[in-house]
């Protein structure tokens, strides 16, 4: 539906209709909130966010909220398990879905594909979407907030969610924010000895590197410093992989091709923003590392509690809940990734004692299970 000049009113005005913000508004129906009270507000069309090949990861926590809204399956490549080292360094974790009695630890799809799910499902639910539209200016009073629209329109709300975050260094700063000085360096690859369904995470002393199983090849995400991302994007493609097969090593043959390469640079931006009738959830609450692929998942889970307490009722009350219930894991999630992140990312001498650290955790189960939960639920 597109804006022309709108003016209407809602209980519930979700801005930015990604995979987090259509989740919340297919989870509000499936709670009893009625559809035409809700509207999803975002800059782009769906056929656009469709065509989008960014690679997400989903964990299994993930796949149960997707399962209770009938948004799975998507197209996906399934994790059975992840393997965690440290280059240089003796040591490393073996995390398996085996261990754990689950179909698998998580999967691998594009954030086009599980859009396109979403997008197909609110339609179905019939809930109101606005696209294209840009939020200009948001006006909250004592009962309601007022949302201005680029053409002129505006929509009134008694709750207005933040769902749309952006990149690291488009945003404004939280609570909590850090310049990691790493660049994500993403493409497509493929190697002369995949591993079924295995997912690597390797630490580097620039920041890790993961490889995720996709299709017949594996997702790349290389985070090392902006001069050495500089350096891999202007590298012809027999150079870049050559490189990569030096820093990821021979457990799956030689790096054979790889696609055209992307970047984006990296950092922590995380807070509980919001007010008595705002609240934010995924990337417009915290932009996280992409180290253990936390990302959207984070955002899934603020979802859930949020169209939880939102179905009781649209009011200030629920908002502040949401906050307090939304901390610990919240926390924990930052701590965790940013910690991973910071620590892994060098090469001085305590290096050594994480290379021992991956191994007592591998031969430790109760560390390596606790890992495990955090990375397929979070904390509950």
């Amino acid at each position: 539906m597109s804006a022309d000049n709108l003016s209407a009113d809602y209980n519930i005005a979700i801005c930015g209709a990604g995979p987090a913000g259509m989740a919340l508004a297919a989870l509000l129906v499936r709670r009893g909130v009625a559809p035409a009270s809700i509207v999803l507000v975002d800059a782009k069309p769906l056929d656009v966010a469709s065509a989008d090949p960014r690679t997400l990861a989903l964990s299994w926590g993930s796949r149960q909220i997707l399962e209770q809204i009938g948004a799975w399956p998507v197209p996906a490549t399934e994790i059975h398990e992840i393997h965690v080292s440290r280059k240089g360094q003796f040591g490393r974790s073996m995390i398996t879905r085996a261990e754990h009695r689950v179909p698998a630890l998580g999967y691998v799809t594009r954030y086009g594909d599980i859009v396109t799910v979403l997008g197909g499902l609110c339609e179905r639910l019939g809930v109101r979407s606005l696209r294209p539209a840009r939020v200009t200016a948001i006006d909250e009073s004592a009962d309601h907030v007022r949302l201005a629209l680029a053409d002129g329109g505006s929509i009134g709300a008694a709750i207005v969610v933040q769902a749309e975050g952006g990149l690291f260094g488009e945003q404004d700063d939280k609570a909590k924010t850090r310049d990691y000085g790493q660049t994500a360096v993403i493409a497509q690859v493929t190697t002369s000895a995949p591993v079924a369904y295995r997912a690597y995470e390797r630490f580097t002393g620039e920041g890790p590197l993961a490889l995720l199983p996709q299709d017949d090849g594996y997702s790349l995400v290389w985070c090392v410093r902006p001069a050495t991302a500089e350096s891999l994007l202007a590298m012809g493609d027999e150079a870049f992989l050559r490189k990569l097969g030096e820093t990821f090593g021979e457990r799956l043959g030689s790096f054979t091709s790889a696609t055209r390469r992307l970047a984006f640079p990296l950092g922590l931006n995380a807070g509980m923003a919001g007010s008595a009738r705002t609240a934010a959830i995924g990337n417009a609450a915290q932009t996280l590392h992409p180290v253990a692929g936390q990302g959207l998942n984070l955002g899934l889970r603020d979802a859930a509690v949020l169209a939880r307490l939102l179905a009781q009722g649209s009011t200030p009350d629920m908002l502040a809940q949401y906050a307090d219930l939304r901390r610990q894991d919240r926390d924990l999630t930052v701590r965790l990734t940013d910690t991973m992140a910071r620590v892994f990312a060098n090469d001085s001498p305590v290096q050594a004692l994480l290379g021992i650290s991956l191994a007592a955790i591998d031969v430790f189960t109760p560390a390596r299970s606790l890992l495990a939960e955090l990375m397929m639920y979070g904390r509950r």
